[in-house]
């Protein structure tokens, strides 16, 4: 095979490679020439589309000045946005932009370019005095349309003067015709600021007229209401007619502040009316440079020397040339390769049947055979049957050994399964057993748990009935300590009444003393008197009813002394008992004390106890839940060991059928002859 293809592979090599490099040169060409043109035409694409963009903005930006200068509040943003846009178009084309180069040194465009940037100058430059005049402009649009609503007010009450003046038949003829021109006044006023809005040649003479009339308007109207000598203007005398006077006056008092505005932005208006107008006239020029530098876009791809359509041509006729003749060169070499490989494949089909006739008696399970390995493309699946055969050797005699090794380990399996399983249910019978004492357990669990509740409500009642008692105890001390002071003041008012009655005593005697001397003194007196005689009878009477006096004074006070004496041994009697009792009822006080203080240990034991008491209760509910969840799970085990249980047998069958399949495999493997 080499042979054959020796004598003319590196020229049909050679042949091969020089198509191929003519077709990718041809290639390269055609796609450099098509990338940069689609490339160029897509940002000329864009340069046009700012170009138009520019055109159609031109005749915007003109409209937008004129509505702007006129007053229009929207106009302003149209004017700003048209302005910033062709600003970004132009700058976009003379600096770059995202999507396109810049041109601004072109050959072709940078000249039409230029004079298009040159005229747009100007016309920004307007715009931007326009824009800054906003405020003005707005502000004098406003004013002027106060004024314009205000007009047709003041007419129709001048029309009023006039009708007036008409029905009261006293005006003269000048008084009428005064009132009705300043109704030809106010008309002629709105028709200067109309004008002086408008623009144009005829706007600075509308706001000098207009300042003229305002002027007249205001000094008539001043010589109807007040009269006025030095221009024949008497003052109108109808009550209803100085009535619509007063409101003209009024509403022209109001409009004068509009006029001095008026006057004062006129000047200014018409310097931004002189800039729309130049806006207006460079619009035009503006468009007609557009559209030349649109001519000059659309030159531009011939102005090139590539890319270029007859470069694109020229690659493409040589990228069809290579094809061919690389076409013509591969089938000349595929049918060289035909008749080479109907050769080979003549000599593959004599090895290949030479192989299947030595293979046929390893179809038959022969394993002693050996294929002949030869040069021919059959040699490699030869050498590769012997080792496959060499393999299937190795493995038959593994499978017999290994079918003897699982049936003996089956067979012990299984006893092992089966003793696995007969352990399993008694383990499932103990567990019974053990999840029925565990019931038991839980039911005991909770009669503690109830019974230690009882306990305590019983040690909670017993808390309330000590705290009941500690605090009659307390009440009992506080009622012994009142009783005490009590006594305490009953002894001390007795003492007083001891002294008290040692007091009358002393005032007894002092009586008694003066009875005895008083006794004498009418003795004395008795013996004076039975010593006068006659004339000391009366006397003697009268000793005689004194010393009776002294006598009974002295008995009196005998019996006086006697109860003051018995008063003041009853009185240190009761003082010793309330002194007594006093004694005994600071003991029982303090024994009340003491009982307070039982009863308070009392109740905290009691707390103790009732708290202990609920704790065992609380523990007996959790044993009792914890008998509950090891219930439960103890079920689960017994479920978990029935399921082993029947699993151990189901592995000890599975393990049967293992062992018959071993027995099956050593059958299958039987009839393969092996060497030896």
């Amino acid at each position: 095979m080499s042979t054959l293809g020796a004598g003319t592979g590196k020229e049909r090599s050679g042949m091969i490679n020089f198509w191929i490099f003519l077709l990718v040169i041809a290639l390269l060409a055609l796609i450099a020439n098509a990338v940069l043109s689609t490339k160029y035409a897509g940002e000329e694409g864009q340069a046009r589309d700012l170009v138009a963009d520019v055109r159609v903005l031109s005749q915007q930006v003109a409209k937008a000045a004129q509505d702007a200068a006129s007053g229009g509040v929207d106009a302003f943003d149209e004017l700003e946005s048209t302005r910033i846009a062709i600003q970004a178009n132009l700058d976009a084309l003379n600096k770059g932009g995202a999507s396109n180069p810049a041109y601004a040194g072109d050959a072709t465009v940078g000249v039409p370019l230029q004079r298009v940037t040159e005229t747009w100058g100007p016309m920004n430059d307007a715009a931007r005095r326009i824009l800054d005049s906003r405020e003005l402009v707005l502000g004098l649009t406003e004013t002027a349309d106060r004024f314009a609503n205000a007009v047709p007010l003041i007419q129709a009450e001048m029309d009023e003067v006039v009708r007036a003046m008409g029905e009261a038949g006293n005006a003269s003829y000048a008084q009428l015709s005064t009132a009705i021109r300043q109704i030809v006044l106010a008309d002629r006023m709105l028709r200067h600021v109309t004008q002086i809005r408008q623009g144009g040649a005829a706007a600075t003479s509308a706001a000098d007229r207009f300042s003229r009339d305002a002027t007249l308007f205001s000094q008539v109207l001043g010589g109807l209401q007040n009269g006025l000598p030095e221009q024949n203007i008497r003052r109108i005398d109808s009550p209803v007619a100085r009535q619509s006077l007063a409101r003209v006056a009024t509403l022209y008092s109001d409009l004068e502040q509009n006029v001095d505005a008026i006057l004062d932005a006129s000047t200014e208006l018409f310097e931004v009316k002189n800039a729309a107008d130049e806006i207006s006239q460079a619009s035009a020029q503006l468009l007609g440079g557009a559209e030349n530098l649109t001519q000059a876009f659309v030159n531009l791809p011939a102005s090139r020397a590539f890319p270029s359509v007859w470069i694109g041509i020229a690659a493409g006729a040589a990228a069809i040339i290579a094809i061919l003749g690389l076409l013509f060169t591969l089938y000349r070499d595929q049918v060289k390769r035909f008749r080479v490989t109907q050769e080979l494949n003549q000599r593959n089909q004599e090895a290949i049947l030479r192989l299947l006739d030595e293979m046929g008696s390893l179809a038959e399970g022969d394993l002693t055979v050996r294929a002949t390995v030869t040069e021919d493309i059959t040699g490699a699946i030869a050498d590769s049957i012997n080792f496959a055969v060499e393999a299937l050797r190795s493995l038959v005699t593994t499978i017999n050994e290994t079918a003897v090794q699982v049936a003996a380990a089956a067979q012990e399996t299984q006893a092992t399964a089966m003793h696995l399983a007969e352990a399993a249910e008694h383990q499932a019978q103990q567990i019974t057993s053990a999840s029925a004492a565990i019931n038991e357990i839980a039911v005991s669990i909770d009669e503690v748990s109830k019974n230690s509740a009882e306990s305590a409500d019983v040690a909670q009642r017993s808390v309330q009935i000590a705290a009941k008692g500690a605090e009659v105890v307390r009440q009992t001390i506080q009622g012994m300590d009142s009783i005490r002071d009590q006594i305490q003041e009953t002894s001390k008012r007795i003492k007083r009444l001891g002294e008290s009655s040692q007091e009358i005593g002393s005032i007894v005697e002092l009586i008694n003393d003066i009875a005895e001397q008083t006794n004498i003194l009418a003795l004395n007196a008795a013996i004076q008197a039975a010593s006068a005689g006659e004339a000391g009878r009366g006397f003697a009477v009268v000793a005689d009813e004194v010393q009776r006096l002294a006598e009974r004074s002295a008995n009196a006070t005998k019996r006086i002394e006697t109860l003051v004496q018995t008063i003041q041994a009853d009185t240190n009697e009761a003082v010793s008992s309330m002194e007594q009792t006093t004694a005994e009822v600071v003991a029982g006080a303090r024994l009340a004390e003491d009982a307070g203080l039982a009863l308070g240990e009392i109740e905290k034991v009691s707390n103790d106890l009732a708290d202990l008491i609920q704790n065992i209760s609380e523990a007996a509910r959790q044993q009792s839940a914890a008998a509950t969840n090891i219930s439960a799970t103890m079920n689960v085990i017994q479920e978990i060991t029935t399921q082993t249980s029947v699993g151990a047998s189901q592995t000890a069958e599975s393990i049967g059928n293992l062992a018959q399949l071993a027995a099956d495999l050593r059958r299958s493997v039987a009839d393969f002859k092996l060497p030896g």
